[in-house]
């Protein structure tokens, strides 16, 4: 059970899990300051560390910047604030005072920690909450704030949390860049002196960057090392900021939101953030990875221990040609290939023909589908598939029947240009009346069509991101978008419950803890290449599960790269996932289609271990090397090896991959070759896995316990 403890004579905090603890206090001048994240303390261990903080150097470096367990704007502060607060009056400077405490169980297996802190003058509550798991070393942190006043205030920033790495020589940034088509690309790097900052400006948590980080001392490796991680549950715009100073202290604080917004509190209203949440582990990138794995499964995803369909997706067969026949015939050749859930792409509704009309016209096309989609699902489900649909609730096309009733619906400001990315607007989801629309038009289809599940896509960024009939109420639109977005899909799901979803931005554009606790699965990348996807998905992979990361096979040579792969390659890389097929199967050989077969089946077979099992990367992505990824079974008793090599040269040592997480007294069988391994020689010297010669070599070792 997790324990929080209390030392009322030191004002000391003491947050403990399974492995590691978190202290706090509350110091002389009233605010939180952080003592420890790391390895275990007793409550008294951590009083050792509740000395007085060391004067400043000299009269010029005011407070350290590091240390607060939510830095302010205010007195002899110089580092990045997490809170800032401008007043009726205009005062900014915030001073705190406690206000009291709370510990208590919100759910069994967890418990819950609240410190309660006021303004010494000005009707602001500031409440610091803090949640540990029995089962997880992950600690979840989110803040409160409420006007107690009678007038408005304004939050010009309100992160969730700032946490405080302990003293190093030295600090190493880890986190994901990107672009559309090419997201997750993992970046290691020196953490500079002075700030460096993460954010998405675009209202989404963007292809371009993650709301997590990774830190270390630089001597971090997959196996070995103390890191420090946190991610944000959040799928709009964010903000980290991360801060090395020249006394060797590092931290970082996150929240909702990027610089410049200005969110006002009226009377009584309150403003809560979303969760920050924090990971301290030993055991280098794979053991942070694997925590961060864990705990998504066990305390973010809503079906958990849910098994992944196995799916077909038809936009790269047909486009936006889509009609009945069409889809039926390509339904019957993903059934025999094994596929358990079918789901048609854009192209289905309205007048839409191209990305420049229909967005928002959400009734099945009449010429398309002359008696509606319920033909066509009842032959997906006769076939004994389960049926999906793409959807984008967020778009509207300008040439559209609600664009043209409702053109004031769209994000905008007044005397601005409308700009079109993708001939799209964003519908302002801020807007009760359009989040309302939105939730009616998809509940009523999902339930007259007995749909299983949605694709849902967002596939442009935020542009003039304006309310005018709200004038000074601009700055709310991100935080009650990404609310209401929340909330239409709560309900949603409350209406449907059997509903499974896929979140979906122009491919990997959201995906966050946010959106994860009320989806299913994430679209990865718009990019199938299965060469580029080696490194999207071992980026993916740093925070979360492979249960999350859908992954196609589709045709060679590639629409976005023209590189043409086997299909035995493509397959082994989209088993690493939530496996899929998005080829055009009218155009498949009864060779590719019967080789497909199999593969589907292998895939099958092992798929218990990819998306409940747990993950160790032996190698990562090399030009020259094997890559590979390892699944094993919590019970030790199977193990997955997914190798993949784009091309040998010539002379290149042959290094065995050394495998981990098997049972050290076992021997293990390969289902395919008979031949048995010992898990000592396994683990302490590595195998060397049998790849086809030349280009494009890949292999699946499917090993398992031998009684």
């Amino acid at each position: 059970m997790p324990v929080i403890s209390y030392a009322p004579d030191a004002g000391v905090w003491l947050l403990s899990t399974p492995r590691t603890s978190y202290a706090l206090r509350t110091d002389t001048t009233g605010a939180p300051c952080h003592l420890a994240w790391g390895p275990r303390l007793t409550l008294e261990e951590a009083q050792e560390l509740a000395a007085p903080q060391a004067p400043p150097a000299s009269s010029f470096e005011g407070r350290s910047p590091v240390g607060e367990e939510l830095p302010v704007d205010g007195g002899a502060r110089y580092g990045t604030p997490s809170l800032q607060v401008r007043f009726a009056d205009g005062t900014r400077a915030f001073e705190w005072q406690p206000a009291g405490h709370r510990v208590h169980e919100p759910a069994p297996g967890c418990q819950e920690l609240a410190l309660e802190f006021s303004d010494r003058h000005y009707p602001l509550t500031v409440t610091l909450h803090y949640r540990v798991h029995a089962d997880s070393d992950v600690i979840e942190r989110w803040t409160r704030l409420r006007n107690t006043g009678n007038d408005p205030l304004v939050l010009l920033r309100a992160d969730s949390a700032a946490w405080t790495l302990p003293s190093r020589e030295d600090y190493r940034l880890s986190h994901v860049t990107g672009q559309w088509s090419a997201e997750s690309q993992l970046r290691r790097e020196q953490l500079p002196f002075g700030e460096t900052v993460l954010t998405s400006r675009r209202g989404i948590t963007s292809h371009h960057a993650n709301p997590w980080v990774m830190l270390d001392a630089g001597d971090a490796t997959e196996e070995h090392g103390q890191v420090w991680s946190a991610a944000l549950a959040w799928s709009g715009g964010w903000r980290v900021t991360v801060q090395r100073t020249p006394d060797g202290r590092a931290c970082f604080t996150g929240g909702a939101g990027h610089d410049g917004a200005s969110l006002t509190l009226g009377p009584g209203e309150q403003f809560l953030t979303p969760v920050h949440a924090g990971l301290h582990s030993e055991g280098g990138f794979g053991a942070a990875s694997r925590a961060w794995h864990a705990y998504t499964l066990a305390h973010v995803l809503p079906h958990p221990d849910e098994t992944q369909p196995v799916l077909y997706n038809s936009w790269e067969a047909t486009g936006f040609d889509v009609d009945e026949a069409g889809q039926k015939a390509l339904a019957a050749r993903a059934a025999k290939l094994g596929v358990e859930l079918y789901v048609m792409d854009d192209g289905w509704f309205g007048g839409r023909r191209s990305e420049r009309a229909g967005l928002g016209d959400w009734t099945a096309s009449r010429d398309r589908f002359p008696e509606g989609l319920s033909p066509l699902v009842a032959e997906v489900h006769r076939l004994g598939m389960r049926f999906g649909l793409w959807v984008e609730p967020e778009m509207v096309n300008p040439d559209s029947d609600l664009y043209r009733e409702q053109p004031d619906w769209v994000l905008h400001f007044p005397h601005r240009t409308r700009t079109e990315l993708r001939s799209q607007l964003v519908l302002n989801f801020a807007r009760r009346d359009v989040a309302e629309w939105a939730y009616g038009w998809l509940t009523r289809l999902v339930g007259e069509h007995g749909i299983d599940f949605l694709k849902w896509d967002m596939n442009r960024a935020f542009s003039e991101a304006g309310w005018p009939e709200r004038h000074g109420d601009a700055d709310q639109v991100g935080t009650a978008y990404v609310r209401n977005l929340y909330e239409v899909i709560d309900r949603l799901r409350a209406d449907h419950p059997a509903l499974r979803i896929e979140t979906c931005s122009g491919g990997g554009g959201r995906v966050d803890l946010g959106i994860l606790s009320r989806t299913d699965q994430a679209w990865t990348s718009d990019n199938t290449d299965a060469s580029d996807r080696v490194a999207i998905q071992h980026g993916y992979s740093q925070i979360y599960p492979a249960r999350t990361m859908a992954a196609w096979v589709t045709d060679v040579p590639n629409q976005l790269t023209g590189r043409s792969v086997p299909l035995r390659f493509r397959f082994h890389v989209a088993m690493a996932g939530v496996l899929g097929i998005g080829g055009d199967l009218t155009r498949w050989s009864d060779a590719e289609l019967a080789e497909g077969a199999e593969l589907v089946a292998e895939y099958k077979r092992v798929r218990p271990l990819v998306q409940h099992g747990v993950m160790h990367r032996p190698r990562g992505p090399v030009d020259d090397g094997p890559a590979a990824v390892q699944y094993t079974s919590p019970d030790r008793s199977e193990a997955l090896l997914l190798v993949w090599q784009r091309g040998p040269r010539h002379g290149s040592p042959r290094t065995p991959l050394r495998l981990a997480g098997l049972d050290p007294r076992a021997r293990y069988r390969d289902t395919r070759t008979g031949t048995v391994h010992s898990a000592n020689v396994l683990t302490g010297y590595g195998i060397l896995p049998e790849l086809p010669p030349g280009d494009w070599a890949s292999t699946a070792v499917h090993l398992i316990r031998v009684p």
